[in-house]
């Protein structure tokens, strides 16, 4: 009879053993997608993370050539907010074409605005960058390469860059920008056919 019992206890305490375990498995299979739910919902409130990137200890040359990248790439996607980070509220801008120049962010946020609305798959290379610092103020120049649809329709062109830095509030923004586009190639004329040989004189 004891042997019996010995055994009857053992079974029982192997059946609460593995009760146990299984009522602990199933408890963090369903306390696991809880938790990571409420983490996916904490995420989802928090506030997205500062993807700046803090360049004040860098060397002003390196300030200026990090932030003219950052302007150009705010410019092809048509990031407004970052592409003020870098333009002065009082800046002037000089385009190519023959019109005034535009004095104030305000003003130039609505002609680049009219412009973007119209291009897609905008790309804007910068080549030959020169910088040169005197105190809070700098300038650099640089040739761009342009390539987007406008309309529609394809369109590229290449020029060269003058922008004027001056450095407040311990940041480099542009207060004056002068872009001129370089003109094409004057179209080829068609090439003329050539002139028949002649035939050999006759003897």
């Amino acid at each position: 009879m004891k042997k019996y019992f010995a055994i009857r206890f053992f079974t029982r305490s192997i059946h609460t053993v593995l009760l146990f375990f299984l009522a602990a498995a199933l408890l963090l299979t369903c306390v696991s997608p809880a938790a990571a739910q409420k983490d996916k919902k904490k995420k989802k409130d928090a506030p997205p993370p500062d993807t700046s990137t803090d360049v004040s200890n860098l060397p002003d040359e390196q300030q200026i050539e990090y932030m003219l990248s950052e302007m150009l790439g705010a410019w092809q996607l048509g990031d407004i907010d970052r592409l003020h980070k870098d333009y002065a509220d009082d800046v002037s801008v000089v385009n190519g074409a023959w019109a005034p120049p535009v004095f104030s962010w305000t003003n130039y946020l609505a002609v680049y605005q009219q412009q973007r609305t119209r291009m897609q798959q905008v790309r804007m290379d910068r080549s030959n960058t020169f910088i040169k610092v005197r105190g809070t103020m700098a300038w650099a120049c640089y040739q761009w390469d342009f390539a987007a649809l406008v309309d529609g329709q394809p369109a590229a062109s290449q020029g060269h860059t003058t922008v004027v830095l001056e450095k407040r509030n311990g940041h480099w923004v542009i207060v004056h920008n002068h872009t001129s586009q370089v003109p094409g190639p004057p179209p080829m004329a068609p090439a003329k056919p050539a002139d028949p040989p002649s035939k050999p004189a006759q003897l």
